[in-house]
């Protein structure tokens, strides 16, 4: 994967299916690690744990992955919850406003915070 942008830029808008950062703008999924900003390829909940193995490579600098459901909050399956828990990683989950919000604040308290989240119409 090549970040589109190196680091963790706050989140400054979302919406018609993407993501403004950093001045850049997105279209479709991303993913916030702390080595960059990358395009996540996930567009439902149909996730498994490779769609993470990024994260856990960089699971030295995450405390908390944030994940962004889309418009309505979901559970992400059993084995992508086991695989966190197993890296030591906790997993948040809830809709993507929510964890953007959410995300913004935490890195504003310089925390190990890294996020998934899926672009909304």
């Amino acid at each position: 994967m090549t970040a589109f942008f190196p680091g963790r830029p706050e989140i400054e808008t979302y919406g018609g299916g993407g993501f403004h950062f950093a001045g850049m703008s997105h279209r479709g999924s991303i993913m916030v690690l702390p080595s960059g900003v990358y395009e996540w390829p996930a567009d439902s909940m149909n996730l498994t744990v490779e769609d993470f193995v990024p994260v856990f490579n960089e699971k030295a600098d995450v405390n908390l992955m944030l994940l962004g459901t889309g418009l309505t909050m979901a559970r992400p399956p059993r084995a992508v919850r086991e695989a966190f828990e197993a890296q030591g990683i906790m997993l948040d989950f809830m809709t993507t406003s929510s964890a953007i919000s959410t995300y913004n604040l935490l890195l504003a308290e310089r925390r190990k915070v890294a996020a998934a989240l899926m672009a909304v119409a």
